[in-house]
């Protein structure tokens, strides 16, 4: 294979990792926004979820960067779009539904990017992150399906409940496991 076919496949897998990263920027900033907010409004435990949550998203925007520095390229620092800010508590889960089934779907997309341009590394870590994000996504569903069928009633049993995430900020995903 020629060295420029080699550097074009390089970039195509780049283009998607900084795709992926932005994407990881708006969640980050989504969730943080959101993490405060319900902080604000005393529902403690869906902010604690919400922090650890945005701190898996972190781990995966250092990932795609790790990745896009091994490659020659450089991370973005930009995210994809603007977070929502002052949503109701209501809506957020809804639209955080909505926000992980996409990023599922385009990072399957991307993977068999990396998989067409034979770069098994970076599908590996597609692979590993959409199985995280798909619990963020069964999460955030849960939740909404809770709001949307016992409304003011679930709210009512979380308010007042603890923010605290404790010492260890190993992230939702983590947590979740047992690990």
């Amino acid at each position: 294979m020629a060295k420029s076919e080699r550097e074009d496949k390089k970039k195509k897998v780049i283009e998607v990792l900084n795709k992926a990263r932005a994407m990881e920027l708006q969640a980050i900033a989504q969730y943080m926004n959101q993490h405060y907010g319900l902080d604000d409004m005393d529902f403690g435990e869906l902010a604690a979820n919400m922090k650890l949550i945005a701190i898996d998203e972190m781990r995966h925007a250092e990932s795609f960067a790790e990745r896009i520095k091994e490659l020659g390229g450089e991370p973005t620092v930009d995210p994809l779009e603007k977070a929502q800010k002052g949503q109701d508590v209501g809506k957020i889960y809804a639209f955080d539904t909505h926000l992980e089934d996409y990023t599922v779907d385009v990072y399957n997309e991307f993977l068999i990017v990396c998989r067409d341009n034979g770069d098994s590394v970076s599908m590996k870590i597609f692979e590993t992150i959409i199985e995280e994000e798909q619990s963020h996504l069964n999460y955030f569903s849960n939740i909404a399906e809770h709001i949307k069928k016992m409304g003011d009633h679930y709210l009512a049993r979380i308010a007042g409940t603890s923010s605290s995430t404790g010492l260890a900020h190993q992230g939702f995903y983590i947590r979740e496991q047992g690990a």
